[in-house]
């Protein structure tokens, strides 16, 4: 079912792969696409912030080539998927997204009968497939985070965590990002170009030629229910709870018998997570593994495909049972 004329925003472009369907989950419509035969071992591809499963045009046909049935949908707040803001959800963040997540795997990848899925991850996108990973793990056969980003990674100082505290912090964070005149600052940001020199902070090649890239990060932008979604996630994100930042989540998992199968992929220049957060998190967790492609940025499975769909194919051939 395609969504409504007037939340369709984008134009045809290439980066339209696979079979393009809509999920009603909880009330709210969530884009997804398929590619590949549905009784295939399937693999699940969640898109960073300001992305979208259009992001994944790279890299859905090698997986598919590979024997897989390849799906990536549009988290809440992106891409084409339902924008709510505050008054209709109050807050946005990985364990929102997570439960989305899981519930796809269930409902739409129909993973009881298909078969655990492999998770996919670019950024925000790795955060919510870890958060999955623990609270279903029955559902998931490895996860790939290509980074792993938290602000609670590079966290100095512990803050009390009191209940009056975090509730002041909440509070406190509540009517600030309310009061943010974000449905001024989200227009002004892709008409003057700055969303544009965001994304290229995501890139170390230049992206001036690939116009395909900046519509499809930039049409979702463009939507008049953009800036709501982006205050409850600012709201969300901002006031999560310990046990849903990334060094909590990896803690449960180390602590669990079994070590689920866990690819961490790092571009070597990426300017927004740093190299050095993914060595950080390895020495930390030894169990994890952590690759690094040369010459890339952020957003290394879009940069770099080629080498980033042969690693993580070759990674997954050795450490899952066929």
């Amino acid at each position: 079912m395609p969504l409504n004329a007037g939340e369709n925003v984008f134009h045809e472009q290439s980066c339209e792969w696979g079979n393009a369907n809509e999920w009603i989950w909880e009330g709210f419509k969530i884009y997804w696409r398929v590619l590949g035969i549905r009784e295939n071992p399937p693999v699940v591809f969640v898109h960073g912030f300001g992305a979208s499963s259009s992001h994944w045009r790279n890299n859905a046909k090698a997986f598919e080539n590979a024997g897989y049935c390849v799906y990536a949908l549009d988290l809440i707040g992106f891409g084409r998927s339902s924008q709510p803001g505050p008054k209709q959800i109050r807050k946005l963040d990985n364990f929102f997204w997570s439960k989305q997540l899981i519930a796809f795997l269930k409902e739409v990848v129909e993973s009881d009968k298909c078969g655990k899925a492999v998770l996919v991850g670019n950024s925000l996108g790795s955060l919510v497939a870890i958060t999955a990973s623990v609270f279903c793990p029955k559902y998931i056969a490895a996860v790939v985070a290509a980074p792993l980003p938290d602000p609670a990674f590079m966290q100095r100082f512990s803050y009390p965590q009191t209940r009056f505290f975090l509730r002041l912090r909440n509070l406190f964070l509540t009517i600030f990002f309310n009061l943010l005149p974000l449905e001024l600052l989200v227009p002004f940001i892709v008409k003057t170009g700055i969303i544009k020199k965001g994304l290229q902070a995501a890139y170390c090649k230049t992206i001036n030629t690939d116009k395909e890239l900046q519509i499809l990060v930039s049409a979702p932008a463009k939507r008049s229910t953009a800036a709501r979604a982006l205050r409850a996630m600012c709201i969300g994100m901002s006031d999560r709870p310990k046990i849903h930042t990334a060094p909590a989540l990896l803690d449960s998992l180390s602590n669990r018998a079994r070590h689920l199968p866990i690819l961490l992929v790092w571009g070597s220049q990426d300017r927004l997570v740093p190299l050095f957060v993914g060595q950080k998190i390895v020495n930390q967790y030894s169990w994890l593994k952590l690759f690094v492609i040369e010459k890339t940025g952020h957003c290394l499975h879009d940069e770099s495909w080629r080498e980033f769909n042969q690693l993580v194919l070759d990674w997954l051939k050795l450490n899952l049972e066929t």
